[in-house]
């Protein structure tokens, strides 16, 4: 007999063969850093080489040629002491995601944002449990990385609680939270992070187009937020929780030899919301109004600060600068209320004590963005990125493909290497590098280039072992399923995957054919 929680030998099936093959291959791609210094290492060696033998691009409606630099060379080397500093203080996503992390800790070391989780679900009937779920899922990357750790054991007790199977919810909302990842109606840091990146590598075009920012996608992507929610529910309602039915998969948490439930770390009793924290939720609530007219008077009152010179919003104005400051006052100011008011702040200490918690948590971040800094850096001074575009883009033209079928290939691709590189920031700095220039010559807009990323970022992540937080919610489901592998979860994300890609790409389709905006002034096409 096996013991519980372990796995036993059976027959090797095809996503069990597939699924050894991608880790064998992933396990082969070296951790970022080192990843982005060999491709530093590759970039100064190939732009030295085409230095050398002359390569330049002509990039149309420009008089002169983009000459390509060398980094062994003395300019160079030159370039690269003097401005080292620069290119890792003057990485873009840096400051912004800092800053929005600090404030994502004081609302979630105050317990506001676990506490709203469960208040989301309070009194939802059962038929609806799925698209809270759902819905929870695809906003709750406000709480970063966190809520894939989060969300599914809450959604998990949620569903037993409400007598539906507790694999549901806790898969579900892993689905929602992991596919989903880059879209939310609410702006969150991963907005700050990719619209920093998109902006520097803009900073090498002759026409950068709209100026990308924090709400750049904000349209898109709360469509794209409703409509994964209603797909996400009917597939936790119509496919998985059917399947486990004829699996006959165990709603009850298996114990091992000596009685102990399996990994058990909450009880259904944790979801519920006690006097006090009602009472923080109310001032929390008071707080966030109070800071949202505010934060309105600031910018619809005549003349007001947040308005620009002609006293509008767009293209550019204060409003659209200042859309960190808005997040961080929206997430700060009810997390310090909140916490205050229940005493998980105890006093002013604890509020630095929070966000420094909330730094140490990014540590890894900040060492991958000097590294991240120096390429993008390169990448733009050399003018390897400006020739890859001119020549990618003459490609495409001659083989005539360069309407939305190259924009779908696109995320096609970008979903197939996200199996292998689970960082958005590592791969969005990847492929921006090349395809935002290229894209900007066949006439699209940065901003648009960004929003289809999104898609294929999210849809395959739930997919690969090398994505960290599917060992987390392995272990979660071993608690019910003792000999679940990574195969199980494959064969049943594999059904989130595809529709989310589909309905993904289909709101892609409809936005870009309807000529809608993605955010405030940005539409699909450059003028």
């Amino acid at each position: 007999m096996a013991t519980p929680g372990t796995t036993t030998p059976g027959p090797t099936s095809r996503t069990d063969r597939l699924l050894g093959g991608i880790e064998r291959v992933g396990n082969k791609i070296p951790e970022p850093f080192v990843l982005f210094v060999g491709l530093f290492t590759v970039l100064a060696v190939v732009s030295t080489g085409m230095a050398m033998a002359g390569v330049q691009a002509q990039i149309e409606g420009t008089e002169e040629p983009t000459v390509v630099r060398g980094f062994f060379t003395v300019e160079g080397l030159r370039w690269f002491a003097t401005t080292l500093v620069d290119n890792f203080v003057g990485f873009p996503p840096l400051g912004t995601v800092v800053v929005i992390l600090l404030a994502v800790g004081i609302a979630q070391s105050s317990g506001l944002l676990s506490t709203l989780i469960k208040k989301s679900f309070a009194g939802a009937p059962s038929w609806a449990l799925p698209y809270a779920v759902a819905l929870v899922g695809t906003i709750g990357s406000v709480m970063a990385d966190s809520v894939m750790i989060v969300l599914p054991p809450l959604a998990a007790m949620v569903f037993a609680a409400a007598g539906r199977h507790p694999v549901a919810g806790l898969l579900g909302a892993f689905a929602a939270a992991g596919a989903g990842y880059s879209t939310s109606m609410v702006v969150t840091s991963l907005d700050a992070l990719f619209a920093g990146i998109t902006s520097a590598v803009t900073e090498s075009l002759p026409d950068p187009g709209t100026p990308v920012t924090p709400v750049s996608n904000w349209y898109f992507n709360i469509a794209s937020s409703l409509v994964l929610t209603v797909v996400c529910g009917l597939l936790i309602t119509k496919v998985l929780e059917p399947r486990l039915a004829r699996l006959d998969v165990p709603r009850h948490q298996t114990e091992s030899e000596d009685g102990d439930t399996l990994g058990a770390v909450e009880d259904v009793d944790d979801l519920t919301i006690d006097a006090t924290a009602r009472r923080g939720l109310r001032l929390a609530g008071l707080a966030a109004l109070v800071t949202a007219v505010a934060l309105a008077l600031l910018t619809v009152l005549p003349g007001a600060p947040l308005r620009n010179e002609t006293g509008g919003y767009l293209p550019e104005s204060p409003l659209l600068d200042s859309v960190v400051f808005i997040v961080v006052a929206m997430l700060a100011v009810p997390g310090l209320v909140y916490g205050f008011t229940t005493g998980t702040f105890s006093s002013v200490k604890d509020v630095p004590r929070a966000m420094a918690d909330a730094v140490k948590d990014m540590s890894s971040f900040i060492v991958l963005a000097f590294v991240l800094g120096q390429f993008i850096a390169l990448f733009n001074w050399s003018g390897v990125g400006t020739w890859l575009a001119v020549t990618g883009a003459s490609a495409l033209s001659s083989l005539n493909f360069t309407g939305f079928g190259a924009v779908l290939a696109f995320i096609l691709l970008c979903s197939l290497l996200n199996l292998f590189i689970v960082s958005g920031s590592s791969m969005w700095t990847i492929m921006g590098a090349v395809f935002v220039p290229l894209f900007a010559l066949l006439g699209y807009e940065p901003g648009f280039t960004q929003a289809a990323f999104r898609i294929g970022d999210s849809a395959t992540q739930i997919l690969t072992p090398l994505n960290p937080y599917l060992v987390i919610v392995l272990a979660m489901l071993r608690r019910y399923e003792p000999r679940a592998g990574f195969g199980t979860l494959i064969s049943r994300f594999l059904p989130f995957t595809i529709c989310f890609w589909l309905a993904w790409a289909v709101v892609l389709t409809i936005w870009f054919n309807a000529g809608l905006p993605f955010g405030p002034g940005q539409y699909a096409r450059l003028e």
